[in-house]
């Protein structure tokens, strides 16, 4: 806790709302810039409906999962995995681009990594080519095409032990993963 982080004090002038009486006067649909920014990704979707440009945008929160997050909501205030899926929305719409992820999954929830592996084929649905480093086994099962190296990490490791398919990365005797997907 920092030397004043207890003492709160609210500007008489805005009431906490950032913005001076004439930006707050300003209205949209009967709403200020204030009450605009404290709508959920959800809650703006129906606002600015008839909006196609702003609801493009809105649709791609809502599509990685970030329906719930405040207009006005601080970059800071997100966890690990909203800032993940923050970055990821961005990419949605873009075709042909080459995406390498190292162990996205790491430190998330069972459900964060299903909307995760949804996001993934949006990307390769939309032409995109994902490549995951993962110990994930998961995401594993789900992979297109799995290049496993081994046979151990660091100095033990390095060798391509099998390139191929999960159903036949099974019968690489050789590999660790293959016994425990």
């Amino acid at each position: 806790m920092n030397f004043l982080d207890a003492v709160k004090t609210r500007c008489p002038e805005c009431e906490g709302k950032r913005y001076n009486k004439k930006a707050l006067g300003y209205l949209y649909h009967g709403k200020n810039i204030a009450e605009v920014l404290e709508m959920t990704v959800l809650e703006a979707l129906d606002f600015f409906a008839n909006e196609k440009k702003v609801t493009r945008y809105l649709s791609l929160l809502q599509e990685v999962g970030l329906s719930y997050l405040k207009l006005g909501q601080t970059l800071s205030s997100l966890s690990g995995g909203e800032n993940q899926r923050l970055k990821i929305a961005t990419e949605l719409r873009k075709r042909g681009n080459i995406y390498i992820m190292d162990e996205p999954t790491t430190g998330l929830h069972m459900n964060d990594i299903e909307r995760f592996f949804q996001i993934v084929n949006k990307l390769v649905d939309a032409g995109n080519t994902v490549i995951i480093i993962e110990h994930n086994l998961d995401i594993i099962r789900r992979a297109d095409w799995i290049i496993d190296l081994g046979p151990e990490g660091g100095k033990n490791g390095g060798e391509m032990l099998f390139e191929g398919t999960p159903e036949e990365l099974k019968s690489c005797s050789r590999s660790i993963t293959a016994k425990y997907i």
